[in-house]
């Protein structure tokens, strides 16, 4: 069995390449990361020296096309402002339903994408397809492409599509962002080679939305960050 693991050199895509490290060995897992024109393109060096930390095979795809008509906020030359408030604040203030940080079917565009590949690169080999969605993602239908409804009717159409030889596996679809960060203290990830922040600074500004949650996740496992912060 091989593993395709979607990175984007943050800290949730990391512990699913340690996990898929541990079940399946080194020599059984890829990596893919995805140039969707984000503001943050830190994250593509994160994720191309994380795959180097375990020393993996490491696939560069764009979307670029694709979302260029989109103005999401975390899109360069978007008009929109990055909101500087938790999920949770977000869903409270707004109610339930996608913040402004919802980039359009970008999981549905990277799991078709990453089935192309799996497919180009073992096409007679069975291979899953391991993305980090978590739960705290998928509360409040923040993000509706992370929930587990979204990732298990997926998995079904790639399967379909693939000839049964393309799965899909969503490890921490049921753990919140504490529990992702446990699970990686238990695989000793390297959290110092992770970035989560949306505004694509030097430093991680700590109070976007992805940052605040980062930090509590941390901080309910007893542990600093080791990243730097503005």
């Amino acid at each position: 069995m091989k593993a395709l693991v979607l990175s984007s050199g943050g800290l949730d895509s990391t512990v699913c390449i340690a996990m898929a490290v541990e079940q399946l060995g080194r020599d059984n897992v890829i990596t893919v990361s995805f140039d969707y024109g984000q503001r943050h393109k830190k994250e593509l060096n994160c994720s191309a020296q994380i795959a180097k930390f375990y020393g993996l095979k490491h696939y560069v795809l764009s979307l670029t096309d694709i979302l260029q008509y989109s103005d999401c906020s975390l899109l360069d030359g978007s008009t929109q402002e990055i909101e500087q408030k938790s999920y949770a604040q977000q869903i409270s203030e707004n109610g339930e339903g996608k913040v402004s940080t919802y980039v359009p079917f970008r999981n549905g565009l990277m799991l078709s994408s990453a089935a192309a590949l799996a497919q180009s690169l073992y096409p007679e080999e069975e291979c899953k397809i391991w993305i980090g969605a978590h739960a705290d993602d998928a509360a409040g239908m923040a993000y509706a492409d992370c929930s587990p409804q979204f990732t298990d009717t997926m998995g079904k159409a790639i399967s379909i599509g693939t000839y049964g030889l393309v799965g899909l596996e969503a490890p921490l679809v049921e753990l919140n962002k504490a529990g992702v960060v446990k699970e990686g203290i238990r695989l000793n990830v390297p959290f110092n080679l992770t970035w989560s922040c949306y505004l694509g600074g030097e430093k991680a500004c700590g109070k976007c939305g992805t940052c605040i949650d980062r930090l509590n996740a941390f901080k309910q496992n007893g542990i600093e960050d080791p990243i730097d912060y503005e």
